[in-house]
């Protein structure tokens, strides 16, 4: 069920001509906006495949690196993909990582643009757009894992100790009005 609703989401996200009105409303579906990510990702394939790379979250202020490796399947060629986005739902730096999954197709011969939305079992959305290169065609759906490096996980103590006592709860529900 997740994954249909991922490539709900991919779809929308997807059909950029369609205004701002519904890119506002995919947005708002995808939770808060609460951090930035980039990141260059390799993939080579022939019928199932791997990927990897690595990047930089933005979160709070501060640039945390990451690795990122995966796979997929129904694929076929080699890419490199420079891709930036927006990270929702990020309230604790430790939850970005996880596994992501996606459904998304590629068909990059000498260069390509695509997008895609990617959710992993803490509820963080990534939804990005991105630049490749190489000679690739894929439809698939893709399983990435991202990792902060260990400069980045040495970080996640300060991180916490800096939201001290006083600071909101972020992991409760939002209030309505």
């Amino acid at each position: 069920m997740r994954l249909a609703s991922l490539a709900v989401a991919a779809a929308v996200v997807s059909l950029s001509g369609i205004g701002s009105i519904t890119q506002t409303h995919a947005a708002d579906a995808l939770g808060e906006h609460t951090a930035t990510i980039s990141f260059r990702l390799s993939a080579a394939d022939l019928g199932a495949g791997v990927s990897w790379g690595k990047g930089v979250l933005s979160f709070e202020g501060h640039d945390y690196p990451f690795r990122i490796r995966g796979g997929s399947g129904a694929a076929i060629g080699f890419s490199t993909m420079q891709a930036t986005g927006t990270v929702y739902n990020l309230y604790r730096l430790q939850d970005v990582e996880g596994t992501y999954w996606s459904v998304q197709g590629e068909a990059t011969i000498g260069a390509g643009k695509g997008g895609a939305v990617m959710e992993n079992n803490n509820g963080i959305h990534i939804k990005f757009t991105s630049s490749s290169s190489g000679a690739r065609l894929a439809f698939s759906v893709e399983r990435l894992t991202l990792r902060l490096t260990p400069v980045a996980k040495a970080a996640i103590p300060a991180a916490q100790s800096a939201q001290g006592p006083g600071t909101q709860d972020r992991t409760a529900a939002p209030a309505t009005h």
